[in-house]
């Protein structure tokens, strides 16, 4: 059904890798409506894994109950060990999981660089106090925060316009951008939210290899992606959601032809895809 690329890796992840995530019979409704019917899924370290569906299959949902912007109804979030169900959104930056966005969030009259001390600042351990007196440890974090600031927008390709405002920045610096700031705030999890939307075919190529050159700097990476081509060349699994269930999970190469998953995205019976 799509085409793959080889997948490179220095650290590819097996399924003996501990898990990063537990996602387990995740269930999420909203009124009578059922956005997450029963999920369950695990994220291994070192690995990407592609979350894809059809339009309006709940991988976003997925992504917001996973990053604390929703609670679910019943079931459990286990990350590194511990449920992060109920916990706010910057708790569970704190935890160790970050993401971007499908639609850029950035802060547009904000430079580059300062975008990125955002991110920073969620591992800060000095209080207001600290700050406000310019203790010697805020000092410590403010330089610690500034130097691995630079050298994230360094490996984003992106260190000459620190000082440009991220509203002047083309749309592909900006999600590099937010992908900078995403792993900022030190996480283990990185969650990307259709990175690749918007971009013409040269720069999804460009964007496999830095989601790749992610994964080797030791972070684990959950990707919900529209473009399947992009998704089975850099992924080492994929999950499928349709209408909020799972309906498929396996390697790039099982995905792709799996007749629910071909009957998903065709829109005909399984049985005529097989």
């Amino acid at each position: 059904m799509y085409g793959t690329n080889p997948v490179s890796s220095a650290n590819p992840a097996t399924a003996d890798d501990p898990e990063v995530l537990d996602v387990r019979n995740l269930t999420l409704k909203f009124g009578g409506l059922t956005a997450l019917d029963d999920v369950s899924f695990q994220i291994h370290k070192g690995e990407i894994l592609g979350l894809i569906g059809p339009n309006g299959a709940g991988k976003t949902t997925c992504f917001n109950a996973i990053t604390g912007v929703y609670r679910p109804t019943s079931g459990d979030i286990v990350f590194e060990g511990e449920s992060v169900v109920g916990l706010k959104k910057h708790k569970v930056t704190q935890k160790g999981i970050a993401r971007t966005f499908q639609n850029i969030r950035l802060f547009p009259a904000m430079t580059a660089l300062e975008n990125v001390l955002v991110g920073t600042d969620a591992q800060h351990k000095t209080g207001i106090l600290s700050a406000l007196f310019r203790l010697p440890r805020h000092r410590h974090e403010e330089e610690r925060g500034h130097r691995r600031a630079m050298e994230l927008l360094r490996f984003m390709g992106i260190a000459g316009k620190a000082d440009e405002l991220a509203s002047n920045l083309s749309y592909g610096d900006q999600r590099r951008l937010e992908i900078a700031r995403a792993m900022a705030t030190e996480p283990k999890l990185i969650c990307l939210d259709e990175p690749a939307a918007g971009f013409n075919p040269a720069e999804k190529v460009q964007l496999m290899e830095l989601i790749r050159k992610v994964r080797d700097q030791g972070y684990t990476v959950l990707l919900i992606e529209h473009d399947m081509k992009l998704v089975m060349g850099v992924t080492d699994r994929i999950v499928v959601l349709e209408f909020g269930r799972k309906i498929a999970e396996g390697r790039p190469d099982e995905i792709r032809d799996n007749p629910a998953v071909i009957a998903a995205y065709l829109g005909v019976d399984e049985e005529d895809a097989s």
